[in-house]
């Protein structure tokens, strides 16, 4: 399968395993009454007939990062709306509907072209930044899509020349030598290095260690090649399992975790 649309908001937790047996009343109880909301038009005009005069919000089941558990984490991979097997069905760039700040960028400079399992390989890419350190590499903010594009200008360097030729709002961001402009300039995004000091360091220095240079080094490695603008020269999903970052590191702490989860 294909288009999973990789993101944490799309990672879940599993309920408790005693969940499904609770009662209405025990629901209730624990987690609340229900809380709905009045449904109105923008224009002021009466609801039509299909709609409910309320809505029910939905309930809140999250939790603290600090009250989970090793046995509590059994992540879940959700939204599989988008996906589809590649050897069936061919979807085109523009048809890809992962959120900007994941979305691979052939999406965009090749609308036309069909999407491969290496758009997947950098959206993983940009999961795993963030589950490693406590920032996302691009911005999750709502935001004109150029300005994503530019942050990966500023993060990754140049994109390849005939996408830059066929990116209309780069005159907003940079000079045509691909310098940024004054107005960009105070609003640029730090490149890798500078970015996974900031988002990932700097956190881990004031919350649980930093990564060791040997360990950086590899990591680095792997997810820079994994955010290569062109698919063709990212690596594939069993090339980034058998990476040394995943085999000496990432691996043997996902081992780790299961015993200490038992």
């Amino acid at each position: 399968m294909f288009g999973l649309d990789i993101h944490l908001n799309n990672v879940l937790i599993k309920l408790p395993s005693n969940f499904h047996t609770l009662s209405v009343k025990e629901l209730y109880e624990k987690y609340g009454e229900p809380e709905t909301v009045l449904i109105t038009r923008c224009d002021g005009k009466p609801l039509p007939p299909n709609v409910p005069a309320k809505a029910v919000k939905p309930l809140f089941l999250g939790k603290y990062a600090e009250t989970l558990t090793l046995a509590d984490v059994r992540p879940l991979l959700s939204d599989f709306g988008e996906a589809f097997a590649p050897a069936s069905e061919i979807r085109l760039g523009k048809d890809c509907h992962t959120p900007p700040a994941f979305r691979a960028p052939e999406a965009r400079f090749d609308p036309q072209g069909p999407l491969t399992y290496s758009s997947d390989v950098w959206s993983l890419a940009t999961a795993i930044w963030e589950i490693v350190g406590m920032k996302p590499i691009f911005s999750t903010d709502i935001m004109p899509e150029d300005e994503t594009v530019a942050q990966h200008m500023d993060v990754l360097g140049p994109m390849p020349q005939e996408w830059w030729q066929r990116w209309e709002g780069r005159s907003k961001f940079f000079t045509e030598d691909g310098r940024p402009t004054e107005a960009y300039l105070e609003n640029r995004w730090p490149p890798f290095e500078e970015s996974f000091e900031i988002d990932i360091q700097k956190w881990r220095r004031k919350w649980r260690g930093v990564i060791e240079e040997e360990e950086k080094a590899v990591f680095l490695d792997v997810i820079r090649r994994m955010l290569a603008f062109r698919p063709e020269e990212r690596p594939t999903a069993e090339d980034v399992l058998e990476s040394e970052w995943m085999i000496k590191w990432a691996l043997p702490d996902y081992e780790q975790s299961l015993h200490l989860s038992r």
